[in-house]
């Protein structure tokens, strides 16, 4: 009885040390350049794209923090050639859309007053996949839009970086999220590896 008194005290002083700081409620958004990183690739280049969401920071410490967010994040990648064949030239530029519902789980520690790394998983939930292309042979071009197929549903990557709130509340944050599923999810999954790498630049203003 002793112990569990002495445990439900505990509990309830870091219940109202928590209550105690500041919890904070923001929102973020700002510009990805994503791209795919595994195997047999080839010539691939990075996509721009966006990412929007809100946040909700709870302090644990005066230093110690975990925030929880909700982002739509637009990633992807591209790839492009041109050059001649038989004596007949092309081109082609193909963009892979794949657009998520992310759900990162940040640990954030402050090394200075507004300053702070931060690191954690995130989730995320294929909301689109979509193929665009373009090209052009022999002088005639073509272009369209198609859904992508044997893409995963899920995809579990790690963050980390950095950022910086001023007192005021508006925030500014650079984090890079790697990856850790096969966005591959057709019947080469096993020979192929793709994995999504995303550079994120973030502002926005927390209260």
């Amino acid at each position: 009885m002793k112990k569990l008194i002495f445990i439900t005290a505990i509990t309830i002083m870091s219940i109202s040390a928590a209550q105690a700081q500041e919890v904070r409620i923001g929102a973020k958004g700002g510009v990805n350049f994503s791209t795919f990183s595994g195997d047999d690739l080839g010539d691939i280049k990075s996509r721009t794209g966006f990412h929007i969401g809100g946040l909700v920071e709870i302090p644990i410490s005066e230093r110690f923090s975990v925030q929880p967010e909700v982002l739509y994040s637009s990633q992807g990648a591209q790839y492009d050639d041109a050059g001649t064949e038989g004596g007949v030239d092309y081109s082609y530029k193909v963009t892979e859309k794949l657009d998520y519902i992310q759900v990162p789980v940040m640990a954030k520690f402050y090394l200075v007053d507004g300053f702070a790394i931060e690191a954690g998983p995130q989730v995320g939930f294929l909301a689109s996949s979509k193929g665009e292309y373009e090209g052009t042979l022999g002088g005639v071009t073509t272009s369209g839009e198609d859904d992508l197929e044997d893409v995963s549903s899920i995809d579990v990557s790690l963050g980390g970086g950095v950022s910086y709130r001023l007192p005021m509340g508006v925030f500014f944050g650079a984090r890079y999220n790697y990856g850790l599923t096969n966005v591959n999810d057709g019947d080469n999954a096993d020979d192929q590896k793709i994995n999504n790498n995303v550079i994120q630049l973030s502002a926005g203003y927390s209260f």
